[in-house]
Order: C-alpha cells, then structure tokens, then sequence
C-alpha cells in the first residue's frame, strides 16, 4: 500500500531515493517548472544539462539525472509537462515519473502545486502511475513506490484525502478488470460488491438467477442462459440526509465475453475480461462517492452474466423479455451488453432518479470512431450530453459528444417482436446501440450512456499514469457527474 503525504519543506532536503521536477520547452532548451522553493534550491547550469542529456520539455518526457552527492537524494527526474501545462498535464507527468520510479522506497514530488486542484492532481497521477497488478506472478520484481510526499502547502490537506478517495477507486476498478474470468465470475462479482457495501456503509440488494427468472429480467437471464455460472444484478444506494436529487448510475457487467452462439474470433475474445468494466466503474465510484460525501443519493446497478456458448445458450433469432415487458428479437447473441443493460435501465425508473447514467464496453464500432482513450457520450438530451463530456474533461478522462440520430430506429424494427438488438446495416454501430438503449428509458427521464469500449482496457504499453490493463476507465467520470448534480450543475 502506497502512502502519500504533503511536507512544506524543500524536498531537495528530504533523504529520498528521487526528486521529481518539471520542465518546460524554452529557447535555450529547458526551463524548469517547479514547486516555488524547489525551483528557487537549483542553480541555473540544470537546465542546460537537462537539455544535454535530450529534455525538450514536451509532455509525457521524462528524464532522470544522477545527483552526484548535490543533494541527499541520489536521482532528479524531470518530467516534461509541455507549453501549457494543466492538471492532466500534472496527473500525468506525475504517473509516469513515479512509475519510472519503481522499486525506490520514498520519492519526492516538486511538481508546480500551488492551489489545491494542483496538489490533487500530482497526487493522484503519482497514485494512479504506481499501480501494479501483481496476483499471478511470482518471483523477484520490483515493488512500487511505497511513501510519495508532495510538495505543497499544508492547507491543501483535503485534496490529497480526495486523491486517495479517487485512486483507491480506481485501483480497485483496475483490479477487478485484470482479475481472470475464472476468477471473476458473476457470483464473485457479486461478493465483492457486498465487502465494498460492508465497508462503505452503502445500502445492497443482489438479485440471483431465480429471483432475476420470477421477476423478468429476460436481458440477463437470456444472456446468462448459456454459462454454468448464473447471472445477478446487485444494486447499491448511497443515500445523503441533505440530498434532494437522485443519480441513477447503471454498469454492464459482462465477466467474460465470449460473443455466445455469435461466437467472436480468438483474437478479439482474449481481452474481453474487461468486458465488466462498467459495472465496475459503477461499483468503483459508489465506493469513492460513499468517501467523498457528495450531498447526492446515488443509486448503482451492476447487470452481471457470462456470454457463453453452450447446449443451453440463447439462439439468434430467439425472443426474449425485458424487465417490463418488452420483447427483443435476439438476432446476435455477441450484441448482448444492450440487453442486460435494458433490464437495469428499466428496473432504473423504479428510483425516481434525476438523471440516469449507464456505462458500458459495449461497442467496437466506438473503438473505430473515437479509438481507444476517448469515450463516446450520448443522451437524450443534448445539454446534458455536453454537461456530461464536461464533466469528464474536468476528472481528466477524455470524452465526445455523439448524436442518436432517430432514422436509425427503423433498422432495429423486428418482424416477430418488439424491437431487434441489432441492425440490418453494419454503420453507426456506436450510435446504432445507443439508440437501442434509449428504446428501455422511460419518458422524461434524463439519461445518458457512456461507451467505454476502449478505454476501459489498455492493450499497448503504460504511459503517464494509465497502466497496461485495466484503466478504471469512468470511474472519474461518474464521481464528477455526481458531483455536479449536487451542486445544481448538472
């Protein structure tokens, strides 16, 4: 476990393994950029050995210099944080100095972090870029930074709290999304969510594979139907005694995806263990709201089953029931994230909520329009479409407005039921999804969907503080939009 801590005083006098600066583009080559009385304890022969040694000061850049016995800490990263460095900027510089970091025990941060929102954002990126999943391995590796201290002024205490709030979140979405299906199944899903209910003092209800088959729920019934490990839906409620608005948030859940009888190709089934990102991006950011005490009741369902191809497996062409009645020809078993989400947005208006939520991996056309870091943002209104894409560039997760354009509809028109899960035509599927989505939110409710298909998991190599893996992708996001509908804002 990571500790983190503020200390007023100068770093460079810290008996630490590193101290990390930062350092922008400048005529002469580099110019350093860091907490004031960091900045003011450097001679000015750094900077042009900075750029001796390759600095630019372009964003993302890191570049470690031995100290040779100038100061107690034998390393200086410098980090580059670009011509405008903003709190992403330092969320990031921050992951990726730390994550170059690993195997040292104590490491300082003199990144610029004059205001709170700075201080949070160093603190949370070094967070976030120390992660590690290590579970399966074993043998000797190196260990993350066990102590980080940032520079900064005392009054900026509760940021770091918040930081750790955000970061513990997501360490635990990141985990989940790692975890192997074998070990993750719906069933485990579920018992974990009830610790994160336990320890959080948040309000749980967990419906198994009888209770979903009496009460309706046909979306994940069907789609669990071929695994030997049965379907739930958990739903969790934080509840605010000076609350007057409710947020719905609603996460697919998928544990493993296989495509069912629409069965995907190898090379697109080995990462679809992430394909429960968003139901853990739901349990993710209850845990973090119950912690950060947003003046918000917020309630979370998790739609939880396991697309498997079997005797006992849904058929295309199969008509089945949504929680409420209404019926959905099965034309692609692989199209099934849309299904055991309608379950949950329907089940969603039993709340009275403000402002429903969802959050899924639930397309791969989202990955061929927006590609692998941006999330795709839809709604039925488009204020709180844009309100939402905001929402998600203040938490620093990358986000754009797309349209449900209603000429689509008619594509998903079923000749035996009520509407079909996929369309005829192979364009817009991003779009095509949301519009299906849209078809189970009851009137004059305000919603919003979420595509996290890419971003949820992260194939290439790490950088800043995003790991290879699991992202914890919208975790963020969704404290944010909780956040701001407690302020009125949203």
């Amino acid at each position: 476990m990571t500790t983190i801590s503020l200390d007023s005083a100068d770093p460079t006098t810290l008996s630490v393994d590193a101290i990390v600066i930062g350092v922008v583009p400048a005529d002469s080559g580099v110019r350093i950029v860091a907490a004031d009385r960091v900045e003011q304890s450097f001679d000015s022969g750094l900077a042009p050995a900075l750029a001796a040694l390759g600095a630019t000061g372009k964003a993302g850049e890191v570049t470690k210099l031995p100290t040779l016995g100038a100061l107690p800490a034998p390393v200086l990263v410098a980090c580059g944080l670009g011509e405008s460095p903003d709190a992403e900027t330092l969320r990031r510089a921050a992951g990726a100095a730390v994550r170059s970091l690993a195997g040292s025990a104590r490491v300082a941060l003199g990144l610029p972090a004059s205001t709170a929102e700075e201080t949070g954002a160093v603190a949370l990126g070094a967070l976030l870029g120390n992660y590690s999943y290590t579970r399966y391995r074993t043998g000797e590796q190196k260990l993350p930074v066990s102590e980080v201290i940032v520079a900064g002024a005392g009054e900026h205490a509760a940021a770091i709290d918040r930081a750790r709030a955000l970061a513990g979140s997501v360490t635990l979405v990141r985990d989940l999304v790692n975890t192997p299906p074998a070990d993750l199944t719906p069933v485990d899903f579920a018992e974990i969510a009830g610790k994160v209910a336990e320890e959080e003092g948040l309000e749980i209800e967990v419906l198994d594979e009888k209770a979903l088959a009496e009460g309706g729920y046909g979306g994940l019934t069907g789609v669990g139907q071929g695994s030997v490990n049965p379907p739930r839906l958990v739903r969790l409620a934080y509840a605010h005694p000076g609350a007057t608005k409710t947020l719905v948030l609603v996460g697919k859940g998928i544990t493993f995806d296989t495509g069912g009888l629409s069965l995907k190709p190898a090379e697109a089934m080995d990462w679809m263990k992430s394909d429960m990102g968003g139901a853990g991006a739901v349990l993710g950011a209850l845990r973090a709201i119950a912690r950060l005490a947003p003046a918000v009741n917020v309630v979370g369902y998790m739609a939880m089953a396991e697309n498997m191809p079997s005797g006992t497996a849904q058929r295309p062409s199969d008509v089945i029931s949504i929680y409420g009645g209404k019926t959905v020809e099965v034309l692609n078993t692989d199209a099934e994230g849309r299904l055991v989400l309608a379950d949950a947005l329907v089940r969603a208006a039993e709340d009275a909520p403000d402002l429903v939520v969802d959050v899924a991996t639930l397309t791969g056309a989202q990955l061929v329009a927006l590609g692998t870091r941006t999330t795709g943002v839809m709604s039925n209104d488009d204020e709180t479409r844009d309100k939402v894409v905001a929402a998600a560039g203040l938490a620093g997760e990358p986000a754009w407005p797309m349209p449900l354009p209603d000429e689509l509809r008619k594509g998903l028109d079923s000749a035996v039921a009520d509407i079909a899960n996929i369309s005829g035509e192979r364009w817009g599927g991003m779009l095509v999804a949301g519009v299906f989505l849209r078809e189970f939110v009851a009137d004059g409710l305000r919603w919003a969907h979420l595509d996290i298909a890419g971003p949820a998991f992260h194939k290439g190599e790490p950088y800043g503080y995003t790991s290879k893996g699991g992202t914890g992708a919208a975790t963020r996001t969704l404290v944010a939009v909780a956040e701001e509908l407690a302020a009125g804002t949203l």
